[in-house]
């Protein structure tokens, strides 16, 4: 899933309406033509490539994980560098276990807030992200990235009414019982999307893609991580911990983090993720 909007930080320049234009941006970069990557979505909603582009740049200045840089955007396309991928290694993977802590650890000035300069809400892939803010995660966790979810899910019959009154369970807990689950922690700065796909090996180790960024916990991160099987997970945690030392019990809440990208992909796909995300709901309530 890749990334609204009231504002457009650091658009760039360079309309790539055609095949010159995005020569001229790749000319610009000093790359070939054959060197960028064009991502396009005719009648886009307003701010869609502009929110990715902003995310982009938020993870960027936190030095840690690399990721990839927009050489363009406008209302209706994304420019990147290509990235040729290579084989994962088990070195690259403590690598990249590594540089998402120091990422993570950069911080976000609140729960839910959007990158830096960047007011309105986001997108995880085609639906509308929810940028609202909030003090305690798991209130902030049940409004604004389960319950936006759900109701979509449920409004395309990918979650059966019984499926539905699970995850609600989950909701009126999370808001009730704060304090089941973890610690509080100050906000992360998240890539918010971080599924396989959006995980890139290159030759010169991971690089990230298709950011929903924004500020939470760094656990919804790793969770994602787990959910799609993504090559070395257990290098990658390892790393990561003994770079930022997890909290205890965040292998319990592994499942908790994962409802919220269930829902999502229900909503989008159907099939079985809504029984899915009722299932590992159920652990909860």
């Amino acid at each position: 899933m890749s990334n609204g909007t009231r504002q457009r930080p650091g658009t760039g320049s360079g309309p790539p309406d055609g095949v010159d234009a995005v020569a001229a941006v790749a000319a610009a970069a000093g790359l070939r033509d054959d060197q960028v990557f064009v991502k396009r979505r005719v009648g886009a909603p307003p701010g869609y490539f502009a929110v990715e582009a902003a995310g982009l740049r938020w993870l960027a200045a936190a030095a840690g994980v690399a990721v990839v840089q927009p050489l363009s955007v406008t209302d209706d396309a994304l420019v990147l560098p290509r990235l040729p991928e290579v084989t994962p290694t088990p070195q690259a993977a403590e690598q990249f276990g590594r540089g998402l802590a120091r990422t993570h650890a950069a911080g976000a000035d609140r729960l839910g807030v959007g990158p830096d300069g960047w007011t309105g809400d986001g997108y995880i892939g085609p639906l509308v992200l929810p940028l609202r803010t909030g003090s305690v995660w798991s209130a902030w966790y049940a409004e604004f990235r389960l319950l936006p979810y759900l109701r979509s899910a449920h409004d395309v019959g990918a979650v059966t009414e019984q499926e539905s009154a699970t995850v609600s369970r989950l909701l009126d807990r999370l808001v009730a019982e704060p304090g089941l689950f973890g610690d509080p922690e100050p906000p992360a700065r998240l890539h918010g999307d971080l599924w396989n796909g959006n995980v890139m090996w290159t030759q010169d180790g991971v690089v990230l893609v298709d950011p929903a960024s924004h500020g939470g916990h760094r656990e919804t991160d790793l969770a994602m991580l787990a959910l799609f099987d993504l090559p070395h997970l257990s290098r990658v945690l390892r790393a990561y911990d003994e770079a930022s030392p997890l909290a205890p019990g965040w292998q319990e809440r592994v499942a908790l983090h994962q409802v919220h990208p269930l829902l999502v992909h229900a909503a989008l796909f159907g099939g079985g993720y809504g029984s899915h995300a009722a299932e590992l709901a159920a652990r909860y309530v």
